[in-house]
């Protein structure tokens, strides 16, 4: 049993932050693209405005939605990873939200892997 069922959002993201010191910020959002929670690393300063973080996540769950077109030719999507130069970019997709993290950019592809596989592990009732 997933202890985290019973868990609310902002536990989550919480626990998600807290994989590793180089998690930025996590947000659980809806499939229509509305930020259910979301939680910013103490000490650390967003690089986007609320309302730009707003349309972001709302982008997200239109791309998720596009992205799932392909799901029968091409199998399920199983992470996004976007690399910008201040901040690199994970999407996850459980079956009813979408999970948004970011985190310091430069960050090994094993440590990237090993913070996927916890956020999954996280939210896989979500």
């Amino acid at each position: 049993m997933n202890v985290y069922k019973r868990a609310t959002h902002l536990e989550i993201v919480e626990d998600i932050i807290g994989i590793d010191p180089v998690m930025r910020f996590a947000a659980i959002i809806d499939l229509k693209g509305n930020i259910l929670e979301s939680i910013m690393r103490k000490g650390k300063t967003s690089l986007k405005t609320q309302k730009e973080e707003e349309h972001f996540c709302k982008q997200v769950a239109q791309r998720r939605k596009m992205r799932q077109e392909f799901n029968k030719s091409l199998g399920m999507v199983r992470y996004v990873q976007v690399e910008r130069e201040k901040v690199t970019q994970m999407v996850i997709y459980p079956k009813r939200k979408t999970v948004y993290f970011t985190l310091e950019p430069e960050v090994s592809a094993t440590k990237k892997m090993n913070i996927i596989n916890k956020a999954k592990k996280i939210t896989s009732h979500l």
